[in-house]
């Protein structure tokens, strides 16, 4: 399966750092095809700019403006999107490519704005993977916008019936060797049957 990994953290030596490698390995292992998608290290601009906010709903011309980055997830048969919770919610980074892939001629028909329809068929599988330096029942006595995000909001563009995943560590912060080495096992084992 061919699959876009949207990376978004910017420290090299994060324990996110050491997620990405193993889930990479996983994937690699299983015989994936994974276009790795750092967005700190491939300079993402995720700012939705007056110009590009102007064409936003001229599918022809918002695609044109992010055909890098469209072309790459049109490309794709799954998608992993690897974050830490800052804030309870991704990092701006991650949300500016949100804003400007999850639009008009990208991921959503709105040729009729009253029936929008979503346009990333060729997605049949989404994963989330993501640390919070909170504990689980504060992130849910937020509603926990991260997991509903990859849970609810991306699968919503894609296929009918896409399989969807999503591995957390909360309270990261207070995570001790062995609960991080768990973690890391447990999305090593995700990704090998992703």
């Amino acid at each position: 399966m061919r699959v876009l990994y949207v990376y978004c953290h910017p420290l090299a030596d994060s324990f996110h750092a050491a997620i990405r490698t193993e889930a990479l390995a996983a994937l690699a292992d299983t015989g994936h095809d994974v276009d790795l998608l750092d967005l700190y290290a491939e300079g993402f601009d995720p700012v939705l700019t007056a110009e590009r906010r102007r064409v936003y709903h001229d599918p022809a011309r918002n695609r044109r403006n992010n055909a890098t980055y469209a072309d790459r997830l049109a490309a794709a048969e799954g998608l992993i999107v690897q974050f830490p919770t800052w804030s309870f919610g991704p990092p701006a980074m991650l949300k500016g490519w949100f804003d400007r892939m999850f639009g008009p001629g990208i991921a959503l028909d709105l040729s009729d704005p009253a029936h929008a329809k979503p346009m990333l068929h060729n997605i049949r599988c989404v994963s989330g993977i993501s640390t919070y330096g909170r504990p689980r029942w504060q992130a849910i006595a937020m509603a926990d916008p991260p997991r509903k995000i990859v849970t609810r909001y991306l699968p919503w563009f894609t296929a009918r019936r896409t399989r969807v995943r999503y591995h957390a560590l909360y309270h990261m912060n207070m995570a001790t060797a062995d609960q991080r080495a768990r973690f890391l096992a447990t999305v090593g084992q995700a990704m090998r049957a992703f």
